[in-house]
């Protein structure tokens, strides 16, 4: 893991909108693993004002969105295809065709999510993965116990996550109980991924991603097992890093490391 603490939300979310929009620039066919919910959508505003004002187009790429409400429609308000089509799609004139949500009301959720896993597979998988943080330790709809070696399924969303989507829906009843999600397996085949976690309400959740145990109970610790993973942070949600100097002493600010050249002695 990379693990980078920078001083604000500001500058956290800065980096990770301009990392997206490089990897495009230089590669415009690339594929993306999209996340949604509160921690993007500032992201998501950041890049497509940076790709406007670059000129960097997004027509070429294609994506795939970690999650969808199971029996929540495409074009409920709520939804994250609605979502997603407001605040990146049609903002970046991305190609409907190209870009892929589950499809929350598929007649058999175990035939979509075979769908899906197969739809990632016939493109060569992703290139990048945004992640978010839940504050109970879970990436896309992963929860709590969620098996490390799992794929694209349905899964019961824990009333914690429930209430914190609760601001999205009209009524605490109309909130999701299920929904259709990447698997962590399925997450970890991407060639690289990329999270942010801001605010002191993640700290816990983060500090047991990065420090604690290889553990189902903190669904997002797998990325432990992943090459090339890099953990964004603001100074808020590294508040509860044991070893938090080590890591801004690697990357002051969150700037890359520079390594020296190598004297003989």
């Amino acid at each position: 893991m990379k693990i980078l603490i920078f001083p604000d939300t500001e500058q956290a979310e800065a980096f990770v909108a301009l990392e997206v929009a490089a990897l495009v620039s230089k590669r415009p066919t690339a594929v993306l693993g999209l996340a949604t919910g509160g921690t993007m959508e500032r992201v998501y505003g950041r890049l497509v004002a940076c790709a406007l004002d670059q000129d960097i187009a997004f027509t070429q790429v294609r994506s795939f969105n970690l999650d969808e409400y199971w029996g929540v429609a495409p074009d409920h308000p709520a939804s994250y295809t609605h979502y997603m089509n407001k605040r990146l799609f049609q903002p970046l004139d991305m190609h409907q065709a190209l870009t892929q949500l589950p499809n929350g009301i598929a007649a058999d959720a175990d035939v979509e999510a075979a769908r899906y896993e197969a739809a990632i597979s016939a493109v060569g998988g992703i290139d990048l993965q945004l992640l978010g943080l839940g504050a109970n330790g879970h990436i896309g709809f992963n929860e709590p116990t969620s098996s490390l070696g799992s794929r694209t399924r349905i899964k019961t969303l824990t009333q914690t996550t429930r209430n914190a989507n609760r601001r999205y829906f009209d009524k605490a009843q109309d909130v999701p109980r299920f929904a259709l999600t990447m698997g962590i397996a399925t997450i970890l085949e991407a060639r690289a991924v990329l999270l942010l976690a801001t605010g002191a309400a993640k700290s816990r959740a983060a500090a047991q991603m990065i420090e604690g145990p290889l553990s189902a109970f903190c669904p997002a610790s797998a990325l432990q097992l992943h090459p090339k993973a890099t953990i964004v942070l603001d100074a808020d949600a590294a508040r509860e890093l044991t070893l938090r100097d080590y890591f801004e002493e690697v990357h002051p600010h969150g700037a890359r490391a520079s390594v020296p050249p190598a004297h003989r002695t």
